[in-house]
């Protein structure tokens, strides 16, 4: 079992930035990918960022050029920097786990934190 816990979201206008962190604890040894995901009312879920135990890190399309995503692995910890923002970016973010187990794939996820841009 793994918690997740973000923090860092907020308000901000325009062009501004903010930086998410996502804090996992628990069955940490058996995460396998760490990402951000976001969810704006009426819309699918959809991936802003992954980072995966190999090392490798992605950013979706609607944060390229604009997002950077970070995880510290030996603190168990997932960043999110998102600078440039704007209204589409006005969504609930959530911190996403993927376990890999020799007994399954489980996927765990955080409560989220509500990023508002204002225009």
């Amino acid at each position: 079992q793994v918690q997740l816990v973000e923090s860092g979201g907020g308000q901000v206008q325009a062009g501004g930035s903010l930086r998410l962190s996502c804090t996992a604890s628990g069955n940490v040894g058996s995460i396998y990918a760490l990402g951000w995901y976001r969810q704006a009312p009426g819309k699918e879920r959809e991936l802003v960022a992954e980072a995966d135990g190999d090392g490798r890190t992605n950013i979706a399309h609607s944060g390229q050029g604009r997002f950077t995503n970070s995880r510290d692995y030996g603190q168990n910890m997932l960043y999110l920097q998102m600078n440039t923002l704007n209204n589409v970016d006005t969504t609930v973010c959530l911190c996403h786990a993927r376990l890999i187990t020799v007994v399954g794939i489980y996927d765990y996820w955080g409560k989220g934190t509500q990023v508002t841009v204002s225009t």
